[in-house]
């Protein structure tokens, strides 16, 4: 009995110091469970382009089955997806260690996402940690940084507006946005000018710099029938920070999208593949006022003759949209004038679009 007894004590202190020794294991593992992300090969700081590129690469701890990076470069003022829209995924590999081509930018981005985490092509403020992203590491490029491009800020309709200066992608293409192609008159009216810099259109873009949310955002438009069929003026809402699909956008867009034939305006409700959410018709010549008329779970658009709410108004065309209208948060109202670089007949001449006024009513 006394040598069983001993067996069994043996026994019973060789599981306990496996239970210490697992216990040791989990705690000193503990930290690298927590997931991390770190440069290893840091890009030089540059204004960037498309055609420059170089090399990112690192490595990463506590990473679960399935998770990959994602990568932006910072040029301006938005992240760009890298190294392109349809490459947007870098593989973790065994070792914990990845690697990418990116274009160049004055800051660097890596995120840990989950499977199925669909990624914006670009964003004016990086995702935080939350549903899809197990966690986020920012850096700045190698060297000197380049010098910051100047904001420009216009007042309009008694508010402050910020001039896009940089590019990004409208109507599928990439456009450029340069801040000399966006003013206000001596009489306070806005104007817009897309201007042409050898084979490239040069286009422009404003920004209200403050969120309004729910309510009535009412522009009065001067003639608009001068604009080529691949031109493009948006009044439009626009969060953004979200992704592609959940821009928080309602648009009034004038154009015919390149072809002579098509009817010049549309109501959309983004996204606008969905059958349901767009209206086309024809806007007339002369002054108009387009309006959005925005409240929970529903948007009505209005177009209407003449400037503000004129008894000699005349509605033109009206559509209520009570179906996948999104719900205000960080969106801002914006005006831009772009180039629509498809379609059938390619843009001739420069031009101007005069925005008269801007009205919001809670």
């Amino acid at each position: 009995m006394r040598r069983l007894s001993g067996l069994f004590t043996t026994a019973q202190g060789a599981l306990l110091f496996a239970g210490f020794l697992l216990l040791g294991a989990c705690h000193s593992q503990s930290p690298s469970s927590t997931p991390a992300i770190i440069f290893d090969k840091i890009p030089s700081a540059d204004i960037g382009g498309p055609d420059k590129v170089d090399t990112i690469e690192g490595h990463t701890s506590g990473v679960q089955a399935g998770q990959q990076i994602v990568l932006y470069a910072k040029s301006r003022e938005l992240w760009w997806v890298q190294p392109f829209y349809d490459r947007v995924y870098t593989k973790i590999q065994a070792d914990s260690r990845w690697k990418s081509e990116t274009h160049l930018g004055t800051e660097y981005a890596a995120l840990l996402v989950n499977q199925g985490y669909k990624p914006p092509r670009t964003t004016e403020s990086l995702p935080t940690p939350g549903p899809g992203i197990a966690a986020v590491a920012v850096v700045k490029g190698q060297g000197k940084m380049p010098d910051p491009v100047p904001v420009t800020t216009l007042h309009f309709s008694g508010y402050d507006w910020t001039v896009r200066n940089g590019g990004t992608y409208r109507g599928g293409s990439y456009v450029p946005f340069v801040q000399e192609n966006a003013w206000t008159d001596n009489k306070g009216a806005l104007h817009l000018r897309m201007s042409r810099d050898n084979n490239e259109w040069r286009c422009a873009e404003v920004k209200l710099s403050r969120s309004l949310g729910y309510g009535t955002y009412r522009f009065t438009v001067r003639d608009i029938s001068h604009m080529e069929p691949n031109a493009v003026l948006t009044l439009l809402t626009w969060d953004g920070v979200l992704t592609e699909d959940n821009r928080r956008e309602l648009d009034i867009e004038i154009s015919q999208w390149g072809f002579p034939e098509n009817d010049n305006a549309q109501y959309v409700v983004q996204p606008y593949y969905i059958p349901l959410n767009i209206v086309r018709f024809r806007a007339p010549t002369g002054v108009l006022t387009q309006s959005i008329q925005w409240k929970p779970g529903q948007a009505t658009f209005t177009t209407a003759t003449g400037a503000g709410d004129s008894a000699k108004q005349h509605i033109i065309h009206e559509h209520l949209f009570n179906a996948g209208v999104p719900a205000a948060g960080g969106d801002t109202v914006r005006i831009n004038l772009y180039a629509f670089l498809k379609g059938q007949t390619p843009l001739k001449n420069e031009i101007e679009v005069i925005i008269d006024k801007f009205e919001y009513l809670p």
